[in-house]
């Protein structure tokens, strides 16, 4: 069957659902009924849509709304099919079936391996291929949302579960009304004849559920009418009036609060505790133990009446705390070892094309027959190490979760990314079956991929166990949350060129070391799917393995380490970081030959249209080789991720001997646009994140214990501090890529080479300082 092919028929009230090979995991062909939660009144016709008694649609909505706009995207798809309005369009949160699992996030945190490798794009590059736990992974149907998947998951599998609606709603007018179905129109959710007879989709929708869809067709892009506009938010007007329910504001009758703390040293635990004094201020209940839980650092929680009872009881308890076994942490020492393990160690080798050695080693030839013939060589050699820190999340809202277990159940309030995690954390803790444990998900103040995790989830389900049927909301305080975070990788990078006498880039090597994401990950929360041996793990060299760039010999490989800090997914992944250095290295070699660094890149995209006109673009409207405020300079990056390639241009100047970015353009080429609004949205968002990255961002570790401990030591960019944000989009009839993350691995390469063009000091290492 063909990726678009899924046929959705109706049994009985609730639905069932019938999958197509490869878009959904292979158990869930055949869904069961009632996967859709019943109400008085609502006619689920599959397991994505329902339709109420006043006509109104109700969609099974999966995936974390976390500011990313996916709350609306995904309904704007299934309004689209459907014929009615976003505003007809409600959504109730997804149960844990498997015909909500993201088959398209999964794959993308999944281990390299060429095994299982898809085709070869145009530049003979056998990309980053899917190792074959991915079937696996199909078969667990997990829910996640990450990896800027949510709407390129969606794409098929919603608007043709609403399409197949459509169909059954047409065919129950058909049947009653006695007409041809292809006589009938949808307009707003009413279904009409010429003759007259029309009925809303309220109407039909009961004996819609025992319609057989037919022939099922989804619209061609000449016909959308709400796709590609850039409707209003639907989650702006709760967050507008405070209506909005995220983590903490979550309030139960009888609500006790927790907070956390944990060993200062990573990886640490609590040695002797005397809680006596901080159990008897005032508003203290009980200290709660807190073992290591997914990963997490050993600890305590103290309950008290409210969160400041708890979080001044908990500072104020005497503890000894314990060093890890293996020794205190420090990243000095860490970065040291990644610097060693670049020139010492073989990693694992992503892409190979041609002979760089062969390359480099002409190269040492031509230089030694120069040298006997008292000549300069015209080819050179091109090298420089880069380096990027430890990153921490910083999520406006801290860590939190609230639970109650009573009678053998456990209900969680969570404002997590990884729903079906979340409850299987829960329940493993509480020792119940995980039907026993019945989740809600909040909104999420934030997530960029800490809230992947699930071990503050344990925690909440392990103090509540010891409150007596009362719910508890957990909290972590900021220093808490920051101190003790799974942080971005520390990545250290060789990239070596081989430049000829024409100034063209002959070969290109890269190594890069740094600790692997996926196998931790996987350990914490897919255990099934770790194993006593890591498999290479392409989130952490992706950006490097898969350039764009046309030259005839290339080398990338990645030393996989496993330095002991806790590492996890952080915004952009491995791209956030090898987009800097690849980037920046290609400005280097403009540098070298002297050319200006557009035209560089155009030179070696020849090959590569699609990257071509989305650098055009950028460059267009940034007006590159225009004139400029006096002390100012403009640097450009280009960087594909998660199915969108994306052009930056910064414009950049330096105030009090710091850098100051006073414009960003975008250009973005992220397939079919549901929601302009949203892309630009999404392209502001990551430029902010990732400007404070750039400018400030830093983890550093000494003696096992986290330096910044609050904003104060890792600061944020500042309102006066944005700079504007231009987003232009290159249009597309693709399927959609990613958007939520695709804007901000060229940030920092686009601000360091602006920089270098200001001052001529090439910055090699992130955060900027000069």
């Amino acid at each position: 069957m063909r990726r678009r092919t899924l046929l959705l028929s109706a049994a009985g009230a609730a639905g069932a659902l019938v999958v197509g090979w490869g878009v959904l995991p292979a158990r869930s062909r055949l869904g069961s009924g009632g996967l859709m939660l019943p109400r008085e009144g609502d006619i689920a016709l599959n397991g994505w849509i329902k339709i109420a008694a006043d006509g109104s649609v109700i969609m099974a909505m999966p995936r974390s709304e976390m500011g990313q706009g996916v709350h609306t995207a995904l309904p704007m798809l299934a309004a689209e099919e459907l014929d009615v309005p976003l505003s007809a369009v409600r959504i109730e949160q997804a149960g844990a079936d498997a015909i909500y699992g993201n088959v398209a996030m999964l794959v993308a945190s999944l281990p390299f391996h060429p095994l299982d490798a898809e085709a070869e794009d145009g530049f003979g590059r056998v990309k980053a291929g899917r190792w074959v736990v991915g079937k696996v992974a199909r078969e667990l149907g997990i829910n996640a949302t990450g990896g800027s998947s949510s709407v390129a998951d969606a794409w098929d599998v919603v608007r043709t579960a609403a399409a197949t609606a459509r169909a059954s709603l047409l065919g129950a007018a058909s049947l009653q009304w006695k007409l041809p179905v292809d006589e009938l129109s949808v307009k707003d959710g009413v279904v009409s004849h010429p003759s007259g007879k029309s009925a809303a989709y309220g109407e039909l929708a009961k004996h819609a559920s025992a319609t057989p869809p037919g022939t099922v067709r989804l619209k061609e892009h000449k016909e959308f009418r709400l796709i590609g506009q850039s409707a209003m938010r639907k989650d702006v007007p709760a967050k507008v009036d405070g209506s909005a329910q995220f983590g903490l504001d979550v309030r139960l009758p009888g609500m006790r609060f927790a907070v956390v703390r944990m060993c200062p040293m990573l990886g640490g635990s609590p040695g002797q505790i005397n809680a006596n004094a901080a159990l008897a201020m005032p508003g203290a209940q009980r200290l709660v133990l807190l073992p290591a839980y997914a990963g997490s650092t050993a600890g305590f929680a103290v309950v008290g009446k409210s969160y400041w009872h708890a979080k001044q009881a908990a500072a104020a308890v005497d503890v000894e705390w314990q060093q890890r076994p293996l020794g205190a942490l420090d990243s000095a020492q860490i970065e040291a070892g990644l610097r060693d393990a670049v020139k010492n160690s073989d990693g694992f080798v992503f892409y190979s094309r041609g002979d760089v050695f062969e390359a480099e080693g002409r190269l040492k030839t031509d230089k030694r027959i120069a040298a006997e013939d008292g000549q300069k060589p015209a080819a050179r050699v091109v090298e420089a190490w880069y380096q990027a820190p430890y990153l921490a999340h910083a999520a406006m809202e801290p860590m939190n979760c609230t639970a109650q277990v009573k009678d053998g159940k456990v209900q969680v309030w969570a404002p997590t990314q990884v729903p079906q995690m979340a409850r299987e954390i829960a329940a493993k803790v509480a020792g119940v079956p995980v039907g026993d444990v019945t989740l809600h998900v909040t909104l999420l103040g934030g997530g960029f991929g800490r809230r992947l995790e699930v071990d503050s989830v344990a925690q909440a389900v392990r103090v509540a166990m010891d409150c007596g049927g009362a719910p508890v909301q957990l909290v972590w305080p900021r220093e808490e949350d920051q101190t003790h975070d799974f942080y971005r990788p520390m990545h250290v990078a060789m990239l070596r060129a081989v430049v000829d006498g024409q100034g063209q880039v002959a070969s290109l090597r890269i190594k890069s070391a740094g600790d692997a994401i996926s196998p931790r990950w996987m350990e914490r929360g897919i255990p099934m799917l770790s194993g006593p041996v890591d498999t290479p793990d392409k989130t952490t060299a992706e950006g490097l393995f898969d350039l764009p760039y046309g030259v005839a010999s290339q080398r990338m490989e990645h030393v996989a380490t496993r330095m002991g800090v806790p590492v996890g997914f952080w915004r952009s992944v491995g791209h956030s970081h090898n987009a800097f250095f690849s980037e920046s290295f290609i400005d280097e070699l403009a540098a070298q030959v002297k050319q200006d660094p557009v035209e560089f890149r155009r030179k070696l995209l020849k090959g590569a249209p699609r990257y071509l006109a989305v650098l055009n673009l950028a460059a267009e409207k940034a007006g590159w080789g225009g004139k400029l405020a006096p002390g100012r300079a403009r640097g450009v990056a280009l960087h594909e991720s998660f199915g969108s390639i994306v052009a930056q241009v910064a414009e950049v100047s330096l105030q009090d001997g710091k850098p100051r970015v006073h414009r960003v353009v975008c250009a973005i080429d992220c397939g079919t646009v549901i929601n302009p609004n949203i892309v630009a949205q999404q392209m502001e968002g990551s430029v902010i994140f990732a400007l404070t990255a750039a400018l400030y961002g830093r983890v550093d570790i000494k003696d096992g214990v986290v330096q910044q401990a609050n904003f104060p030591s890792y600061p944020m960019v500042k309102l006066a501090q944005a700079p504007l944000v231009e987003t232009h989009v290159v249009p597309s009839q693709k399927p959609p890529g990613g958007v939520g993350e695709p804007g901000v691995p060229p940030l920092a390469p686009a601000v360091g080479n602006a920089l270098f063009a200001l001052t001529s000091t090439r910055m090699r290492s992130l955060p900027f300082v000069l």
